[in-house]
């Protein structure tokens, strides 16, 4: 039997770090910074489709903002991970590419990732504002984080759908924001 699925999307559950996270990308990126985003396996894919939405479009017409997923450049992960192991993958290319102002927002359903984890800690390290998408209680990753969103308690497949989803809400508000001071 699946969970029972109400009140999983509560807006009062939300609305306060949802628009704390919009807030802090919309001022990133009219500042010039970038928005970067890691995560493993589905949280990968959806660090990749939330990446996407920015640096494409979401909803509405506007200019390409800077936003990527550390995942998507295979020979950098593979390399970083023979040379330095896999739990510097994000970390070391936080490094090589995170500048003061930048965001850098790490999804993990158990928020127990060593790899997005230490990627925050380094962006910390280097003056960037870090979010987690997180669920299961937060782990470890929502105390490292700046601003924490803390899906429901469940199974990785159900956390991911209340992270694609408030991720969609959080372009939506990015992209209206940036689109009304032109």
């Amino acid at each position: 039997m699946l969970d029972d699925r109400r009140g999983l999307l509560d807006a009062d559950r939300y609305e306060a770090v949802v628009d704390r996270i919009a807030r802090t990308m919309i001022a990133a990126f009219s500042a010039g910074r970038k928005v970067l985003w890691c995560g493993n396996g589905g949280s990968a894919a959806d660090a990749q489709h939330l990446a996407a939405e920015f640096s494409g479009r979401f909803l509405r017409e506007r200019r390409g903002l800077p936003s990527e997923a550390l995942s998507v450049n295979t020979s950098a992960v593979t390399a970083i991970a023979n040379d330095y192991g896999y739990d510097r993958v994000f970390a070391r290319q936080v490094e090589a590419f995170v500048h003061p102002g930048d965001v850098v927002v790490g999804l993990t359903t158990s928020g127990k990732s060593r790899n997005v984890n230490l990627a925050l800690e380094e962006a910390k390290k280097l003056g960037a504002t870090t979010i987690a998408f997180t669920g299961n209680g937060g782990g470890p990753i929502a105390d490292i984080a700046d601003i924490s969103l803390v899906g429901p308690d469940g199974y990785s497949a159900l956390v991911q759908e209340v992270h694609i989803t408030l991720g969609h809400i959080v372009c939506d508000l990015v992209e209206q924001a940036l689109l009304e001071r032109g």
